[in-house]
């Protein structure tokens, strides 16, 4: 029988650290919401244009320490960006159409997957065990029940406009997970992790930053906008992203991704109580299997990783 023991207090603060950012992330689609005149694109943009920038700035000493390794790992850091500036895009349209409740549940809750095929596909090695398999179980499980336990008559959404929300959270998914693991590759080369996460957001917001040109219109058209948006870029965009990139220094890519799948219950709790969608006793169940899966994560299994057959 393998030996559970608990994890070192290294990657214990880099677990936490990845929650309290989770928990600040699960804030942004009640929040958006707030704000219906200013559009997804406008407020994904602005936030993480925001966000990232200021990351850039806050970190401008490890950028310029490890601007050599930085160049050398540039197109990483160009795709690490292309990632980014499709998430908010991807999530905050997939949330306006399909409602908060399940489009951050597909977002978060595909990341895990996508995350652990790069991983394998690419990096050569997982840190798949029999616990990490078990606990992915529960989490996807939770997410599955979350996402189809919202009641769809409390939130106005066709059943195209679900589906076009569900697949845009698949691409938000799929985005995320690109930019957790190539800032991981980038610390494991020997990068900061605030200049591997700051260099990916400053380049991403050259792209996301002009598109407010076309879609900001409402963006500060009073206080109750502005207000908005300021909080989503300063406190989930940047004060969140500082805080993973700090969890990621003692964490596994893959285990940050699931750690992440607090995001959507976060977001569950604030869509009932706040925005009025519906989660039935499928939901809340989901949301237990989601924290049994968080229990699990927290705890350091000394086993073998099982490798991928590559035959």
């Amino acid at each position: 029988m393998s030996t559970i023991t608990q994890a070192s207090p290294g990657t214990q603060m880099g677990h936490i650290a990845i929650l309290i950012a989770s928990f600040l992330w699960g804030t942004t689609g009640t929040v958006a919401s707030l704000a219906p005149a200013i559009s997804p694109l406008a407020i994904g943009a602005f936030a993480m244009g925001i966000g990232g920038l200021l990351q850039a700035l806050v970190a401008m000493k490890n950028l310029q320490q490890d601007r050599s390794l930085l160049w050398q790992h540039r197109r990483l850091v160009v795709l690490g960006a292309l990632g980014i500036a499709t998430y908010p895009l991807a999530f905050y349209s997939s949330m306006h159409l399909a409602g908060v409740a399940i489009g951050t549940v597909v977002t978060i809750g595909s990341a895990p997957f996508f995350t652990a095929l790069l991983e394998w596909l690419i990096s050569k090695k997982s840190p798949v065990t029999t616990r990490w398999l078990i606990s992915l179980s529960l989490g996807i499980t939770g997410i599955l029940l979350l996402a189809f336990s919202n009641d769809a008559s409390t939130y106005h959404t066709s059943t195209q406009d679900t589906l076009v929300g569900i697949i845009l959270g698949l691409v938000a998914g799929l985005a995320y997970a690109l930019y957790a693991w190539i800032g991981k590759h980038l610390i494991e080369a020997g990068i900061h992790s605030k200049a591997s996460i700051s260099s990916m957001f400053g380049v991403s917001a050259l792209v996301l930053l002009p598109s407010l040109w076309f879609t900001g219109d409402h963006l500060f058209a009073d206080l109750h906008n502005a207000s908005v948006a300021l909080y989503m870029a300063i406190v989930p965009m940047f004060l969140g992203y500082v805080l993973f990139s700090f969890g990621l220094k003692t964490t596994h890519a893959s285990t940050a991704t699931i750690l992440t799948l607090f995001e959507p219950v976060v977001a569950a709790m604030f869509a009932v109580t706040i925005v009025g969608e519906h989660i039935t006793t499928w939901g809340w169940i989901g949301m237990l299997l989601i924290g049994v899966c968080l229990v699990l994560q927290t705890w350091k299994q000394n086993t073998q990783a099982l490798q991928p057959s590559l035959d």
